[in-house]
């Protein structure tokens, strides 16, 4: 995985992934910027890692993916640093998965510096819940934010194949084993099973949603509907604290 730096204005920088640029530390980039701002970028999907298939020859990544497994990773290294005295979250992304959401969420939180989460054009479901991590959450007034829901929803082949005169054998050694494989119909009892799971799931993070933000519990319940509002509805939601961008963080931090 290699990063690039990049400083601006009074000392914030980000880092970017999937560049071959050589790889710098948060406490060589203190040095060379005279920075004591470390941000961390995450844009696109959120995994817990990226594949090896997902990157070229060169070494970038060729889809769009962050790792948690790597925001942790710099997220740690910012806070051992001493030259550092607040750590950024910059996110863009419409989801992810429910581990690497709650991993990020926790690196941000075991954290004793400030730390803010500024939500870009979109900072929803899994990346809404690893902003609930930070002290504060930033958003831009027509940010998407939230959907706080679960989905396993996905497309299956099955009429398709049989229209095409293919036929689904199956051969495993669980009648469970085949589940959500497109090329078969889901049947009652497996969308039970997957219901089940996804109802916990999303228990879990209404509970982490209220915990990080301090908000009760039934209301976010009532906001967990999967929708998304934009940022001057989510402030007014207590799901964001200040409507803002790079500018206004940066007066924040000030402060």
């Amino acid at each position: 995985m290699v990063f690039i730096v990049i400083s601006f204005c009074v000392g914030l920088f980000f880092i970017f992934i999937g560049d071959d640029s050589e790889e710098i530390t948060a406490e060589e980039s203190a040095e060379q910027e005279n920075c004591n701002v470390y941000g961390v970028v995450l844009h696109g999907e959120l995994v817990t890692y990226i594949p090896q298939n997902d990157f070229n020859e060169s070494g970038s990544v060729i889809t769009d993916k962050v790792a948690s497994e790597d925001l942790v990773y710099y997220i740690d290294q910012a806070e051992k640093d001493e030259k550092i005295k607040a750590i950024v979250l910059e996110i863009d992304s419409y989801g992810g998965g429910p581990v690497a959401d709650e991993e990020v969420a926790n690196a941000l939180k075991r954290a004793t510096k400030p730390t803010v989460a500024l939500i870009r054009s979109a900072g929803l479901s899994a990346a809404y819940y690893a902003a609930t991590g930070a002290d504060v959450i930033f958003a831009a007034k027509e940010s998407d934010v939230g959907s706080i829901g679960v989905t396993l929803s996905y497309l299956d082949y099955a009429k398709q194949n049989q229209n095409n005169g293919a036929t689904f054998n199956q051969i495993s050694s669980g009648k469970y084993k085949d589940l959500m494989n497109p090329d078969k119909l889901l049947t009652d009892e497996e969308k039970s099973l997957l219901m089940r799971d996804v109802e916990i799931i999303k228990k879990n993070f209404i509970k982490a949603v209220a915990e990080n933000r301090k908000l009760d519990i039934n209301k976010v319940r009532v906001l967990a509907d999967g929708s998304s509002m934009l940022g001057e509805m989510a402030l007014k939601n207590g799901l964001i604290d200040r409507i803002g961008g790079y500018y206004e963080v940066k007066e924040y931090l000030k402060e």
